[in-house]
């Protein structure tokens, strides 16, 4: 999972050393890697989120550290001050995002990695609704006409019409929790819209980071409870994956993103959920049902549909 590319902020203008589409193949493969890693860290939801997050931040503060200094020597070199955060809205996103990593790998564990990550991505429908609600930003009727065909793909998907007990112990619980999740991220994406300053990427990820360590601590507590001593292959597992996933991984996105055609963008993000079914198969042997497929099929294609929906400008924006 990772900040859509209508999302992030716009970068200061400099001169990238990296192909923005190659930062986001990157950026997009090193999320789908994310819950083939917490499968076999065998951690409980609130332990690898807590992990996740924790081993993450001595990558990312430095990273935000010299961020800031590099934006604001751009901006005091073009003789102009951008728009200062608003950090506590950041905060406030981190928190979700606590919320959706601890309930997501409790989707891992009862539907599967790949599956759970393509439920997950029903946050793309979710998003506009959410931004709609509190924001008052006009939604098209053509893109909630993808939303009653998410829903029959996402029944399929988690496996409400047929699943093999041993990729999906628990379909419906997974499927609950995968949604839940998906509430939480696109609340948390709307929050860091709102929150982050204009051409920084790794600051805000830092804080929420942080913030959603607290969060997912918290709900870790009470459900399933938290071992600060899973074992040091746990640990391994989950470091790598703050390192790939929780770092790399979302950083090459939002720096990609921010560079890219929204069609572009669109389509590299599609990655993610493809990569992870592909990868739950090879890697951790979790092969979906036909029909489970079938529903993966819909869901991603539903996804391509509402994004390029979003990204085409209106008639007066296209003038602008």
């Amino acid at each position: 999972m990772a900040v859509p590319e209508t999302l992030a902020t716009s970068a200061p203008t400099s001169r990238r050393s990296l192909d923005p589409r190659l930062m986001a193949v990157v950026g997009s493969l090193c999320i789908a890697l994310s819950p083939i890693l917490i499968a076999l860290s065998g951690t409980s939801p609130g332990t690898a989120t807590v992990f996740r997050c924790l081993l993450a931040l001595p990558v990312l503060i430095p990273l935000a550290l010299l961020e800031r200094r590099r934006t604001r020597r751009a901006q005091v070199a073009g003789g102009q001050l951008g728009r200062l955060g608003r950090p506590w809205l950041v905060v406030v996103g981190g928190l979700l995002l606590g919320l959706d990593m601890t309930l997501w790998t409790g989707a891992i564990h009862a539907v599967g990695a790949g599956v759970s990550t393509v439920l997950v991505n029903a946050q793309v429908v979710i998003l506009p609704l959410l931004a709609f609600l509190v924001l008052g930003e006009r939604v098209r009727l053509s893109f909630l006409l993808t939303v009653p065909v998410m829903l029959v793909g996402v029944a399929l998907a988690g496996g409400l019409v047929d699943s093999d007990p041993s990729t999906a112990p628990d379909p419906v619980l997974g499927t609950v929790l995968a949604l839940l999740a998906a509430v939480a991220y696109a609340g948390y994406l709307l929050f860091l819209r709102l929150g982050a300053a204009p051409g920084e990427k790794a600051a805000p990820v830092t804080l929420a980071t942080a913030a959603a360590a607290v969060s997912s601590f918290a709900l870790g507590s009470l459900w399933e409870g938290i071992d600060l001593t899973p074992g040091w292959t746990a640990i391994a597992w989950l470091a790598l994956l703050a390192v790939v996933g929780q770092s790399i991984g979302w950083v090459l996105i939002a720096g990609g993103m921010a560079a890219l055609p929204s069609s572009t963008g669109a389509s590299i993000l599609l990655l993610q959920p493809v990569g992870a079914v592909l990868l739950g198969m090879a890697v951790l042997g979790q092969f979906p049902t036909a029909w489970q497929l079938v529903g993966c099929a819909v869901v991603i294609a539903a996804v391509a549909v509402a994004v390029r929906r979003r990204a085409e400008p209106a008639p007066e924006e296209a003038a602008a």
